[in-house]
This record gives C-alpha cells, structure tokens and sequence, in this order.
C-alpha cells in the first residue's frame, strides 16, 4: 500500500478496539483448535514476505522514478521490521489479506518522462505485482520439490511443514496482491486505475474520496472484503499452480 493524505479524518482508536475485539474471539477459536494455531504460525513467513516485498517493490520503483523520499525514510529495505503495519499484519494472519506500512512517495519528484498520474499508477501497481511474481516464484519450488523429492517427501513430518510452508506463502501473496488492488482508497487500485478513467469520471473519483475511504472501512470490518476477493484468490491460484506444474511436466 502506498502513503497519501486524506482530507478524511477518522479515529483510528475505533479501528484498533474493533481489531482488539475481532483478533481476541479469533485467539480463542485457534487456542480451542492446535489445527488452527498450527496454520497460524505456518502462515508467519509468507506474512513477512509478502509485506516485504511488497512495500519494497513501492519505494524501488519510485526510486527509479527520480523520488528518494522512500530511501531517506529507510524503505529501500528488505528488513521486515521496516514495512510491517500492525493492522494490516494481523489482518494478513488471520484473515489473508492487509496491508504494509505505506510507503511515503512524492509524485512531483519523478522524472518528467512520463505524468505524475502515471508515475503514481507505477508505483502503486508495483506491489501487487511484485506479490503475484513471488506466488509464481514459489509454486515453481512447490512443484518442483514435489516433482525431484516425491510424495513420501510430501507425507513425512518435515516434508509437510516445508510443503505447507510454501503453499500458505503462495496464497499469501496472491491475497495481499489482489486485495491492493482493490479501486477503493487506501489500496493501491484506487492509484492504479486514475489514468484509465475519463476525466469527469476521474474528479469525480477525486471528490467523493471520502466515501470511498468509509467503504473499504466497511467492507473490511464487516468481512465482505473476503467474499470479493476469494473467488479472485482462488482462479489466480488456479492458474499459477497449472502454470507451475506445466514448468515442470506435472
């Protein structure tokens, strides 16, 4: 997710309490059930490398634009700790999709190739597919141990845990990739798509931001977030797992 102002104010204390509230009812049902607790910690790497990679993907592109802001805020970096939002964290965890620390651009430093809009929209898309190419990177190593080790590989104890570890990773990262991509503002789609809209349709964007802004809080706390992109989480899914197997003559 990339960093811009709002001229909408909203208390982030309300967020934080229903966050507190959702994730304690969570912890319950995962302390009731060592299954859940068990996919939980499996799930923690491809936490942190989706988030990583994700925010780092922001601030390389608008460095290569001609916009330091990101390097002299310490987010040209691959160190977790500089990129993890504690919301959208623990949203990733437990419900597989979220969001970085937004990485701080400014659009009027880029290079004068190219608008600002389009810049924004580089940058913006940046992450997603970053995060779609990492989903592919590990479905080619899925398939690939699965084609050289074998299923016995697949059942033994180490086997598994290695298998379901970059299995969630996939997932992980096709579910922050399309979640950002989501047209509303915070998400990186709301950057993406400016210069496809028509320049009516685009201040007409522009104004009613605000509303925008309360729908993805909306949408995010009463959970239909993941009925919009689970459909989407699995076709994606679907296609990089053939396209890894077909690598490999699986």
């Amino acid at each position: 997710m990339r960093g811009f102002m709002f001229n909408f104010s909203f208390d982030k204390r309300i967020i934080y309490i229903i966050l507190g509230i959702m994730v304690l009812s969570m912890v319950v049902q995962y302390l009731a059930n060592p299954g859940m607790l068990f996919s939980l910690l499996i799930s923690v790497p491809g936490v942190l490398i989706a988030i990583t990679f994700h925010e780092f993907a922001h601030a390389f592109v608008a460095d290569r634009l001609g916009d330091d802001t990101a390097r002299r805020e310490g987010r040209l970096s691959l160190n977790p700790f500089d990129h993890l939002d504690p919301i959208g964290t623990v949203l990733l965890l437990f419900a597989g999709f979220g969001w970085g620390k937004p990485v701080h651009v400014n659009p009027r430093n880029y290079t004068r190739k190219m608008s600002m809009e389009k810049g924004e929209a580089l940058v913006s898309i940046a992450g997603p597919v970053m995060n779609f190419l990492l989903a592919i990177i590990f479905a080619i190593l899925y398939y690939g141990i699965l084609k050289f080790a074998g299923i016995s590989f697949m059942y033994s104890t180490i086997g598994g845990i290695v298998m379901d570890l970059i299995s969630t990773t996939v997932s992980i990262n096709i579910g922050l990739g399309l979640f950002n991509l989501i047209p509303l503002p915070p998400l990186d789609g709301s950057k993406v798509i400016m210069p496809f809209l028509p320049f009516n349709a685009k201040q007409w964007f522009i104004n009613n931001e605000q509303i925008f802004y309360i729908v993805f809080v909306v949408l995010w706390i009463t959970g239909l977030t993941s009925y919009i992109i689970t459909p989407g989480i699995q076709a994606v899914g679907g296609w990089i797992s053939n396209l890894a197997a077909a690598i490999w003559g699986l």
